[in-house]
């Protein structure tokens, strides 16, 4: 009579990356580079790639390359 814990195929293996918690994903308005443009057509915009868009910097930036931003800056709060 074998036990439960003589059955490799009964326990599953650890999966170490089920648990792990992701990486923080940027948010154009948390970076110091996103700014409101004020054109209708366009309203906001990135100064480090240097474009405006009509939606969310970052979505245009994941569709073009598939990867989150890497010029995201946490902005600096003001005293």
């Amino acid at each position: 009579m074998a036990r439960l814990c003589d059955n490799p195929l009964s326990i599953p293996a650890p999966n170490p990356t089920v648990n792990r918690p992701s990486s923080p994903v940027p948010h154009c308005r948390a970076c110091a580079h996103y700014y409101i443009t004020h054109d209708a057509r366009f309203p906001y915009g990135c100064r480090a790639m240097d474009f405006k868009s009509k939606r969310l910097p970052l979505q245009d930036v994941r569709e073009a390359t598939g990867r989150d931003c890497l010029t995201f800056s946490a902005k600096t709060t003001r005293p």
